[in-house]
């Protein structure tokens, strides 16, 4: 076998498991709100709190809720370029206030199998959420988007430069992100039992 056939073929490979990894990036990100169900489900089956555990867990999972919910209360999907609030530290608040409920319940849950499946979004589903969003966000306002992204970065909040906004309960509640607090507080009050029954004597 000659040198060009090998490259062709390495490059049909690559291109090849490029396409799938593409599309199974595309399914996860179709399929992640029943998808999330199932991973809580199993979180909630695996873990193993302690009194010591959702102390330590509970205060980063209360900060990601709060933040989400500034940023719902603020935002107004598809109708402005919005950029105050929270959404002066980062790009991405809902995403970020996620990541620290995943990880505060992953630290309360006390469980390798559950800390994985609580992140597993986070490294393979959200970045092309996150990248889909931004480019349709760039099509909606193209020059105030690409000055918002030159001064704020993605995931991770800057320590300064957020600007004042007046936060909307209404928006809060056209966001429907009382469901976050609904699952926060119906997450928290299994986690809690569990952790009775576990110290319970047999």
């Amino acid at each position: 076998m000659n040198t060009n056939t090998q490259r062709l073929r390495a490059g049909l490979f690559s291109s090849a498991a490029s396409r799938l990894a593409q599309d199974a990036r595309i399914m996860l990100q179709k399929i992640r709100v029943p998808l999330g169900f199932v991973l809580a489900t199993g979180v909630l089956y695996f873990a193993e709190p302690t009194r010591a555990s959702i102390l330590l867990g509970l205060p980063l999972a209360i900060i990601g809720a709060i933040f989400r919910a500034l940023a719902a209360g603020v935002i107004k999907k598809d109708k402005v370029m919005t950029t105050a609030g929270v959404y002066g530290l980062t790009r991405n608040p809902l995403y970020f206030g996620s990541a620290l409920l995943a990880c505060g319940f992953a630290i309360m849950s006390r469980n390798e199998i559950a800390a994985i499946l609580l992140l597993f979004p986070f490294g393979v589903i959200y970045p092309a959420v996150i990248m889909r969003e931004e480019r349709h966000l760039e099509r909606l306002f193209p020059d105030e988007f690409r000055a918002y992204r030159e001064r704020v970065p993605r995931f991770f909040p800057r320590l300064s430069g957020g600007s004042s906004s007046s936060f909307s309960f209404d928006l809060y509640l056209d966001n429907r992100e009382y469901n976050t607090a609904l699952g926060f507080a119906g997450a928290l009050i299994v986690l809690t039992l569990k952790y009775w029954l576990l110290r319970a004597p047999n």
